[in-house]
């Protein structure tokens, strides 16, 4: 090995590349020079040459004494005291000429001043860098603050010199949130797709509406939350732009699923040809009746009847009534607009530059095009002059998209309160894609700590054995450490807003993420470590001031003590049928061994629905598609699935929930009875939450998403097969609630 290949490996080291990894299968994986030189580069190093190299080792080396103060430090609030370590460059014998002044700022700018000077000043560390000595000294703030977002400013002087800095002090719980509701009892829900509900009323694609009338029948049934899709905006467009799992935002959603006809400005558009005519009634009855979801389609009607209500809008945002008019005509209008301005105006103040930004994005992107870099090199700088000169002269289009957003924004919190007005232990459970595109709105406002030129992905193992490729950048782990955080801070916020519970899909990449270079397979990737304590301190902190759950997916490639850490700060585990066996044995364990601390079902979107399962539809399906690499691995996998429906029925059977003897044989296609005896044996497990797919109580055979294909499968696409006024009246769920009740949840 080369000197160079030797300070490659060194400086990998240094940055958290895991230098080899083994996969599901056992094989061991070596990570190759190329593939540790190129996500160096995307972490924006300089390693064109040994000289380059090495002064970047040596600068990793001495962090953080080459700086005053770290820029942020997560801590416990049940630390007795707080310790901020400052780094200070001073000549020896020199400390008592060294004097400080630091202060402590909590979130509503209340200050605590402090001064050191002299002989109070204890130095707990010393180091030489290049010819010159740095102390280290430990300021103590024993004030015994409450869990939050503190900023430190500290001031250091002697007679020759004057150093100041600050640092983002984050102080969280030890745990997440848990309902008191749910402390010593267990609880079911319902799991849909939003997208994919079929209904009399929508307009082609399931809407808050539809969420809403789930909600008050899952209530109903005494389930304690409904289970969604992530709501992240996306370009709606196929065949890349209609994944909920590759938004272009995670902080903001997608208008698909506004409810129309429940938006202040669209009633009062009623009777106008804006919307009330046959042909957009046709249009709305061709859209519902289609099989598979036009989001192209759908998105364009919606915003342009936006658009209409929107001008509605703005004339009273432009120019608002200063006394309330007269009851009656279009008086009462122009008083609930003036209140509407207002609830406005202070949603734009409390969403601050996130919202600018994306608003900018959305009006930009209608300008020039999707995909930022694609863009005028003037444009790709949110901060740029040209930028701001851009949102002076489309002021009325950004205020558009963030109009857009706070009907959204309303919506959704409406759904959410009724949800715990209807008594429900958890309400609306989210789920939080693990990135978003590289050419979108965060990656566009985020650039300082999203990589490019580089996605995430996954390893091979039983379902891809060729790797994932995601399609999205990663967070660059010392950038984000460099930024305080913040952008994560705001995505874990933003998605709990109105919450009871939020899945955290591949939460295992709070430890480590598969990194995959350009150009590169999934299978010449590397795992890049994360600052996994900071991350979680930081999501339990939010959960606790959210009061939301989390439940932490933490399916595929289980790092090293992964899951004991989730477990730690209280976070669910994610357990599915298929996946629970007594390994290296392909049985299925028992009920009573799965963890209490974790949320349990059958399957997810990317894996088949039950029906689909037991058919082997998804096995048909990979055939079709070309998916297996020899008819070999196509026989093993139909195989191992006939195995496996017999080793399902005998776990039944142990259990009792089918007799021995039963007529229901892995022969026999898959049945009402037997689906439900499936969900019995979850429901008899410890777990805190069991959830049901809607798609599997009604039969649902082909899985939501195909992982890897674009073209060849209707991904994201597909409806339910029958509307959800026949679902509500579906005598099979009120046989699961049954269930459920006799089972203690």
């Amino acid at each position: 090995m080369s000197s160079y290949e030797e300070l490659i490996n060194e400086l990998s080291e240094l940055c958290g590349i895991i230098p080899e990894y083994w996969d599901i299968f056992g094989n061991k994986h070596t990570v190759s020079i190329e593939t540790q030189k190129a996500i160096l580069r995307v972490m924006r190093l300089n390693i064109d040459s040994e000289e380059n190299i090495q002064e970047e080792i040596a600068e990793l080396k001495v962090r953080p004494w080459n700086g005053l103060i770290e820029p942020v430090k997560v801590v416990s609030a049940n630390d007795q005291s707080l310790t901020i370590p400052i780094y200070i460059p001073v000549e020896e014998g020199r400390e008592n000429e060294l004097s400080i002044s630091w202060s402590v700022w909590n979130e509503s700018g209340q200050k605590d001043e402090f001064i050191s000077e002299g002989s109070s000043i204890t130095v707990s560390d010393q180091k030489w860098i290049n010819g010159r000595r740095y102390i280290r000294i430990d300021l103590k703030d024993r004030g015994g603050r409450d869990i939050g977002y503190y900023t430190v400013s500290v001031l250091c002087k002697t007679p020759e010199m004057e150093i100041s800095g600050t640092s983002r002090i984050i102080i969280t719980p030890d745990a997440c949130y848990m309902p008191p509701e749910l402390e010593n009892r267990k609880t079911w829900g319902l799991s849909t797709n939003l997208y994919s509900i079929r209904s009399n009323r929508n307009w082609g694609v399931g809407d808050f509406a539809d969420l809403k009338r789930t909600v008050e029948w899952t209530a109903g049934l005494k389930g304690g939350f409904v289970g969604i899709n992530p709501l992240h905006a996306i370009p709606n467009k196929k065949p890349f732009g209609i994944s909920p799992y590759s938004p272009i935002s995670r902080l903001y959603k997608n208008l698909i699923y506004l409810d129309m006809e429940n938006i202040h400005e669209v009633k009062e558009l009623k009777g106008q040809s804006a919307i009330d005519n046959r042909q957009w009634e046709e249009t709305f009855k061709r859209l519902r009746a289609e099989d598979l979801i036009d989001y192209e389609k759908v998105a364009a009607i919606k915003e342009k009847l936006l658009r209409h209500a929107f001008e509605v809008f703005y004339e009273t945002f432009s120019n608002p009534p200063v006394p309330p008019l007269e009851k009656g005509g279009k008086g009462g209008f122009y008083f609930n607009s003036k209140n509407r301005i207002e609830e406005f105006k202070r949603y734009i103040t409390e969403e601050g530059e996130n919202l600018e930004h994306f608003s900018t994005y959305m009006a930009l992107s209608k300008e020039f095009g999707e995909g930022w870099q694609e863009w005028p090199e003037e444009y790709r700088n949110p901060s740029s002059n040209e930028v701001q000169e851009f949102r002076k002269t489309y002021k009325k289009e950004i205020i558009f998209h963030a109009y857009i957003q706070w009907l959204i924004d309303g919506q959704f919190r409406e759904i959410s309160e009724h949800a715990k007005n209807l008594g429900m232990s958890i309400g609306i459970y989210h789920d939080l894609a693990i990135g978003s595109i590289g050419g979108g709105s965060d990656a566009w406002m985020a650039q300082d700590v999203i990589a490019d030129g580089i996605s995430l992905g996954a390893p091979p193992d039983d379902f891809n054995p060729s790797g994932q490729n995601w399609g999205f950048p990663p967070l660059i782990p010392e950038k984000l450490k460099e930024s305080g955080y913040e952008y994560f801070i705001q995505t874990i916020r933003k998605n709990m807003k109105h919450c009871g519970a939020l899945r955290i899909d591949h939460a295992l990449g709070m430890f480590r993420q598969f990194w995959i270079p350009k150009d590169m397979p999934a299978s010449q990737g590397a795992y890049v470590r994360l600052h996994a304590e900071d991350l979680l301190r930081i999501i339990a902190l939010e959960s606790v001031r959210n009061k939301t759950m989390v439940i932490a997916e933490d399916l595929g490639t289980v790092g090293e003590n992964a899951r004991e850490n989730l477990l730690r700060f209280g976070m669910l585990s994610y357990r599915l049928l298929y996946f629970e066996r007594n390994y290296p044995e392909p049985s299925f364990i028992t009920p009573e061994k799965y963890p209490d601390t974790a949320l349990c079902s059958v399957t997810t979107h990317d894996l088949p629905t039950i029906y689909g399962w037991w058919s082997g539809r998804d096995i048909e399906e990979k055939k079709r598609l070309g998916m297996y690499p020899d008819e070999e691995a196509w026989l093993r996998n139909a195989c191992d699935r006939e195995r496996d429906k017999e080793l399902l029925i005998n776990a039944l059977r142990s259990e009792g929930i089918l007799p021995h003897g039963s007529e229901l044989f892995t022969s026999k296609p898959m049945s009402p009875e037997l689906c439900l005896a499936i969900y019995e044996f979850l429901a008899r497990t410890p777990c805190k939450l069991t959830a049901v797919s809607l798609d599997d109580i009604i039969g649902t055979p082909d899985q939501q998403n195909m992982p890897g294909i674009t073209n060849s499968y209707p991904s994201w696409m597909q409806k339910t097969p029958v509307s959800l006024e026949q679902i509500t009246q579906d005598i099979r769920f009120l046989n699961l609630s049954e269930m459920f009740k006799k089972s203690g949840r």
